[in-house]
């Protein structure tokens, strides 16, 4: 998982990379005085926001996620400027007279005595072992992805094997999807393509359930959607009116993506059993329940149980599956071994 984990490497890295991208806006500004005379003096904060987004998505988000202003306030003698891209939100600054835009910038006040504890919302642990795992009767494990993402399909992957060999498995375990609502819209960290996938992966798995893995499986081998719809036996007919019925999908989809905040699931995948985050890898990146394969799958249910079910002496498969679309199982390429995933834009 690529986690925010601020120790001293991470901040000196963010401190190195935070001087490069300020040095390089400087060079930037220095040899393209034009470029920035709307920084000059006598801006109201507003105009500076607007004119720093204008700035921002055509010279350095061109082609990408494009960033939408928030809101725009003084702090501690500069305009701090709220943006989101994607589905995440970002403080950015510039100087009060207009002439300079930092990405970034670190407090260095001590934190007060009366700061606020973390978000509750987000998991107090991150289980590191099998013993670690919180013990139900019946576990939840649930796998929260984006459908476009090599990772989150390697995921889907993983589940879908698992559950073709031990059927019982789909009683356990869930997909869930990252994203955000805007209106009536859901948003994806990798475009509308994905935002739609998404939604249709979700209205199949809410109303369409018992075809939710056959349509998953045959999905990941190409992106085939309207051939998979087809021979999996979707009902075209009511798919397409939870798509478009925002009571419908639009809710089942809000209700993912709110849990997902819960949990602070940004990366795909990110894995929840029972309210606590599962951790794949230790600190060496060795595997901890198997690796990116269906045996972790099958191998967090019964860590995760009070009493094993039958089904956890069956031996899965330990290889790694195929990240991003592939006709089989397995791959060569490229590969989650190291609990690489797809992450927001930064």
């Amino acid at each position: 998982m690529l986690k925010m984990n601020f120790n001293r490497n991470t901040i000196l890295l963010g401190i190195a990379v935070l001087g490069i991208l300020i040095t390089g806006v400087l060079i930037y500004v220095n040899q393209n005085p034009g470029q920035f005379s709307f920084l000059g003096g006598g801006l109201s904060k507003d105009a500076i926001a607007k004119k720093s987004i204008d700035y921002l998505n055509t010279s350095v988000l061109a082609g990408q996620s494009q960033a939408t202003l928030v809101s725009v306030s003084e702090e501690s003698g500069l305009v701090k400027i709220k943006m989101k891209v994607g589905t995440s939100e970002y403080d950015t600054y510039a100087t009060k007279d207009g002439k300079l835009l930092f990405p970034q910038a670190f407090n260095m006040e001590p934190a007060a005595a009366t700061q606020q504890p973390a978000d509750n919302n987000s998991p107090t642990v991150t289980a590191q072992s099998c013993e670690s795992l919180p013990k139900t009767d019946k576990p939840q494990f649930e796998a929260y992805v984006v459908s476009r993402c090599p990772y989150g399909i390697q995921m889907q992957r993983m589940m879908a094997d698992a559950i073709a060999n031990i059927p019982d498995l789909a009683d356990y375990v869930k997909v869930r999807y990252i994203g955000a609502v805007s209106g009536n819209t859901i948003t994806a960290m990798h475009g509308d393509a994905e935002a739609k996938e998404n939604l249709r992966q979700i209205c199949i798995r809410d109303e369409q359930n018992s075809k939710y893995w056959s349509y998953v499986s045959c999905q990941m081998k190409a992106g085939d959607t309207a051939g998979c719809e087809k021979s999996t036996g979707i009902d075209s007919a009511k798919l397409s009116g939870c798509v478009s019925d925002a009571k419908r999908g639009v809710a089942y989809a809000k209700e993912d993506f709110d849990l997902a905040t819960k949990y602070n699931a940004t990366g795909s995948p990110t894995l929840i059993l029972d309210g606590v985050e599962v951790a794949e890898f230790d600190s060496n990146n060795q595997p901890i329940f198997g690796g990116r394969s269906s045996e972790e799958i099958k191998s967090i249910v019964c860590c995760g149980s009070k009493t094993q079910p039958s089904f956890c002496s069956t031996k899965l498969t330990t290889s790694e599956a195929a990240t991003s679309f592939s006709a089989t199982y397995g791959s060569s390429g490229d590969s989650g071994s190291t609990g690489t995933n797809c992450a927001p834009a930064q």
